[in-house]
């Protein structure tokens, strides 16, 4: 009896990875960016660019965030409901992450 090997190493596709990045990442900024106009007189304490912190903090998050939407490209073939779960998981991980940058960005500022 010969033993077979099933395991196929797939390749990552660096333009469908980074597309997704920078979609994830400008949702994030401006999801932020309607957040931060929303303020009226930012606090003296904060200084002159407290600003720069959550427009850097958060798109980089969400970017991250979105690479879990790239894990449906593995699991398209193995059939709907792997899929759907796919999906679902990588929407919870996007929120999750967005929601954690805006915390980590607004930290010490708008959120004492």
């Amino acid at each position: 009896m010969t033993q077979r090997n099933n395991f196929t190493i797939q390749e990552i596709n660096r333009k469908s990875l980074i597309t997704r990045m920078l979609i994830g990442g400008g949702v994030g900024l401006i999801v932020i960016s309607l957040f931060l106009s929303g303020t009226g007189e930012p606090n003296p304490e904060w200084g002159k660019f407290w600003m720069l912190r959550p427009l850097i903090i958060v798109p980089i998050a969400t970017a991250f965030g979105s690479l879990s939407f790239y894990s449906i490209d593995f699991v398209g073939s193995q059939g709907t409901l792997k899929k759907v779960l796919a999906f679902a998981f990588s929407i919870i991980s996007f929120v999750i992450s967005l929601w954690l940058g805006i915390v980590l960005g607004l930290d010490g500022t708008l959120w004492n």
